[in-house]
């Protein structure tokens, strides 16, 4: 602990036992309660240290008037000190801990009922439970009744707490050596001694638990024993919910043979709840069935009744229960295809109705037995069971599932769960399919019809249940999703045509609301991504599509007008190819015959009065303009004409959207340009308006007023030192990195200085490209804007830019033994020089230039042609009227990089986040309280948060 500290605490300590009192910021406790926790960790014993907090504990639990918050900062503070064995025998010879946890002390003094005393109550047990004295305690006090208890209790936070501590008792109860047979490195013959194991038959050795924690694992199962019982009212329904819960939590973590005996108490009363068909326990039921399968993966055989839960629970219960328990049976990955198969047909069930594609063949169960996943005696079990349900089940399945499905409310839900699980279904083992993927899809596409009014095809499905999906922008997107999710399903590229046309439909239609469009936008692109042959649709398809997307640029609802220009985008980076044998090309050029029809919308949508309409369609240009400039398929008037309104954006746009955008559309163009071609020889009209755009980008973005714009004009400039210094030695590609190999003239890590050997020729040479390069880079405004990112008040651009100085600085800077006019003379290198405003960020370098050279200030900065004051040393340099030069070296070296970026690169609270400062603000908060102001009366804010 650190010494400032050690003769705050008693202080402290009295300050939060004062009869009455209460921090205002709690926040503080937290904190404290933190830095304890972590001197624990560290190994340090806090009684020793710190003999007030026996004492602080003491007077706060016998203080009838203690400020909850402070006494559930001392419960969960006792457990953290009674979680190790010395600290735990210390408190328990003071008979500190029956003092502090006892429930029915809490209870007299009326605290118990505020739910911060009841988690303090929890967190501080469960610290404290790390040892078997702990759990000896734990038991001996009968603790397991009241955490029983806040198992249901009103506040959510409380019962999941309880919950939690529970499963946290349950596993400490385990026997160490309790690993069941999922071993790896189990025999056959262990394997097969341990799958001859099961539930029923009630194995002693199976069933030997720690004989200390006999007590808790018998309380437990008798409280689910009194807890899962038919609900009566929606009360006992959360109730009942809750137990449900914490027994697949539990069944979940723990190993034979607690598992085991878990199992075998509630096995009576799941068959109850099970048989009671609640709807409101479909979903934890099966959690807790699922949970019961999961705990035979070691190799044991299932226990029978679990199967038998299983197959009830999808075969004799209501029309939504059962497609809630298929979709929940299929998301927990269970490797049985007996029920695999019949939850496939539940989910397939309600789209068979509809459809009247006859989605569900007769030869699931078939295909299902002949999984060669399955053990023979489980296939025995599954057939048994299936005869007993499937036969009369199929029937009454679908009666009862069309009679739910004429109601507009259950019709709708239980679709929404039908296509959510659709796509998993469609790209699962064909043998647990009862139709191909491609009569799924077709299935899909029959909903989105009926949704958009088209009753051609519903003659063969039900015409009542047909009238409830009319019009339901619900199912409309469900559908939607789907289909975009079932692209990737085997064998369905042969509906690329009914697909796109249904969409273009969609499309069109003046009933699809935004999101409805947003989707088939989303489900077009997903489609022609994946079916890449696009020979099958005709021409008149892509002229509607044509007209449909020009439609809705122009649409009045600005989110209409977003998605079209987010569909432009998306679509010019997918490949397509107009038959098997013709080379790809964009799928924007194919479909909507390339830029000349969506660059003028494009166009037209910077001008949208809405920022995010603006900011889509940047983002969209750049996907489809750029690779046409690169390619020099674009005329120089329409190139000049989007970058200036780009420009004009940048500089005049109220929205930040569109200015982070524009500088993004610059960083993708500079990208996309090849690395041989240097930037500063400019070989075509698009590279040389890049190159002259990129200042007027720099200089506007660095002094954007977003933060975001700042990074992303810093990223450009990353680009611009990376094309720079490419084939430098000694210039290390990324901000984040340092380099591997010095350049000739690059500083060394260690800060020491070595010149390598090379001929004058060669020397000449690499200094003449060098000081090329950083004019280069000077005259483009790259070094004006990190200076300027330097100094800016937003920490993530300050980061960047001196992680961006710092790499610059290793790679150009001249070697050095600290002798800076050496330096000047010597090195060619350090004669350039780069320019420093009158105004603005510069005045702040020029402070940290003043109080960083203050040896050398009058002599080196005169050289640099710089003026200063005659007060130069005590208030810095002058912020002079007019633009100034300052050698670019000198700068690199005088800033203090590498200690500016230490203190960036910590958190922002630092400086006062520290115990000490945390103790002394827990004392000046106190103040008001213990030494009231009458004088000035100020209230005193607490500032460790």
């Amino acid at each position: 602990m650190d010494r400032e500290c050690v003769p705050l605490l008693p202080r402290v300590c009295e300050v939060l036992a004062a009869s009455g009192s209460s921090l205002p910021d709690d926040t503080s406790l937290e904190k404290l309660l933190d830095w304890f926790t972590v001197l624990t960790e560290a190994g340090e014993c806090l009684l020793e240290a710190c003999p007030c907090l026996l004492e602080f504990i003491s007077t706060v639990i016998q203080d009838t008037a203690s400020a909850p918050s402070v006494l559930s900062f001392t419960l969960r503070l006792t457990g953290l000190l009674a979680a190790a064995e010395d600290g735990f025998r210390v408190l328990q010879a003071c008979s500190v801990l029956d003092q502090v946890f006892s429930c029915q002390h809490l209870q007299e003094i009326g605290l118990w009922e505020d739910p911060c005393i009841r988690i303090g109550w929890i967190q501080g047990l469960r610290t404290m439970l790390q040892h078997l004295e702990g759990l000896s305690f734990f038991v001996q006090a009968d603790f397991i009744e009241p955490l029983l208890e806040l198992q249901t209790d009103t506040s959510l936070f409380v019962a999941s707490a309880a919950n939690q501590m529970l499963a946290h008792i349950l596993l400490f109860c385990q026997p160490a050596s309790s690993v069941g047979c999922s071993g790896t490195d189990k025999k056959e013959d262990d394997q097969n001694t341990c799958a001859s194991v099961t539930v029923g038959e009630n194995s002693a050795d199976s069933m030997k638990i720690n004989q200390d924690c006999t007590p808790v694992v018998v309380a437990i199962s008798e409280y689910f024993k009194r807890a899962l019982v038919i609900p009566k009212g929606s009360t006992q329904v959360h109730q009942c919910n809750q137990t449900l819960r914490l027994l697949a939590l539990l069944l979940r973590q723990t190993k034979p043979p607690l598992q085991d005996k878990l199992l075998q108490t509630v096995t009576a009363s799941l068959e109850e709840l099970v048989m009671a068909d609640c709807s409101q326990l479909t979903l934890p039921l099966m959690d807790v069935i699922l949970a019961a399968c999961s705990c035979t993966t070691d190799g044991r055989l299932p226990d029978q009744r679990v199967t038998r839960f299983l197959t009830f629970m999808l075969n004799v219960r209501k029309p939504a229960d059962l497609v809630h328990a298929a979709a929940a049976f299929l998301h927990n990955g269970q490797c049985d295809c007996v029920h695999t198969a019949q939850s496939v047909r539940l989910l397939l069930l309600p789209l068979d109705i509809i459809s009247g594609l006859n989605l569900i063949g007769t030869n699931a169960a078939g295909n299902a037995l002949r999984c060669t996943r399955l053990t023979k005696n489980v296939c025995y079990v599954a057939c048994m069971l299936w005869n007993i349900f499937s036969m009369p089940a199929a029937d009454e399945h679908r009666i009862s599932m069309t009679e739910q499905l004429k109601s507009k409310t259950s019709c709708i839900s239980i679709i929404g769960v039908c296509l959510t699980n659709t796509p998993q279904v469609a790209v699962m083992d064909p043998d647990c399919l009862p139709c191909p993927p491609v009569l799924i899809v077709a299935a899909v596409l029959s909903l989105l019809r009926f949704c958009s009014g088209d009753s051609s095809s519903s003659s063969a499905g039900c015409s009542e249940v047909f009238r409830n999906v009319i019009g339901s922008g619900k199912v409309q997107k469900c559908a939607l999703e789907a289909l975009a999710a079932l692209s990737n399903s085997p064998g369905v590229k042969v509906q690329l045509t009914d697909v796109f046309t249904l969409l273009i439909h969609c499309l069109d239609s003046p009933d699809s609301d935004p999101t409805v469009l947003h989707k088939s936008y989303q489900a077009l692109v997903k489609w022609m991504s994946v079916c890449t042959d696009i020979s099958s649709i005709k021409d008149q398809l892509r002229q509607d599509l044509i007209q449909v997307v020009k439609k809705r640029a122009c649409d009045m609802r600005w989110e209409v007008r977003d998605s079209t220009v987010e569909f432009l985008g998306h679509l010019a980076g997918v490949r397509v190819c107009h038959t098997s044998s013709e080379e790809a090309c964009g799928a924007s050029e194919a479909l909507l015959g390339g830029c000349c029809c969506t660059t003028p919308l494009l166009r037209e949508a910077l001008q949208d009065p809405e920022s995010y309409v603006r900011a889509s369609a940047i983002k969209a240009l750049a996907q489809t303009v750029i690779s046409s400039w690169q390619e020099r398929a674009a005329p120089a008037q329409e190139q000049a004409e989007i970058v200036t309104r780009l420009l004009e954006i940048l500089s005049q746009d109220t929205e930040g959207f569109a200015r982070r955008a524009v500088v993004q559309f610059f960083i993708a163009w500079f990208s996309s340009h090849s690395s041989h071609t240097p930037p500063s020889s400019p070989t075509s009209s698009s590279c040389s308006l890049l190159m002259q755009s990129v200042r007027s980008v720099l200089s506007r973005g660095s002094a954007d007023l977003d933060w975001e714009v700042k990074v992303h004009t810093l990223e450009l400039a990353e680009l611009l030192l990376d094309k720079a210094f490419s084939g430098h030695l000694g210039y290390t590609k990324g901000s984040d990195t340092h380099p591997a190999q010095p350049h000739p003239y690059a500083a060394i890590p260690d800060r020491t200085y070595a010149l390598h050997t090379h001929t004058e020729k060669h020397t000449q040479d690499v200094e003449s490209d060098l000081v090329g390069v950083l004019n280069s880079l000077v005259e483009q405004g790259v070094i004006s804007a990190l200076l300027s990112g330097l100094v800016d008040c937003d920490r993530p651009v300050g980061l960047k830019a001196c992680r961006l100085l710092i790499t610059l600085r290793e790679a150009v800077c001249p070697p050095s033994q600290g002798d800076l006019d050496v330096t000047a003379a010597t090195a060619p290198v350090s004669r350039v020089s780069c320019e420093l405003p009158g105004a603005g960020w510069a005045q702040e370098i020029r402070k940290i230039l003043g109080v960083k050279n203050e040896a050398h200030t009058q002599t080196n900065l005169k050289r640099a042609n710089v003026a200063y004051s005659e007060d130069c040393g005590e208030k810095g340099v002058s912020a002079a009227s007019h633009a100034e030069r300052v050698s670019l070296c000198e700068v690199l070296g005088s800033l203090g990089l590498d200690e500016r970026l230490d203190i960036l690169t910590r958190s922002s609270d630092h400086v006062h986040n520290s115990p000490l400062s945390l103790l002394q603000d827990i004392l000046t908060a106190s103040t008001p309280h213990t030494h009231a102001n009458t004088q000035t009366g100020q209230e005193v804010i607490v500032d460790c948060y």
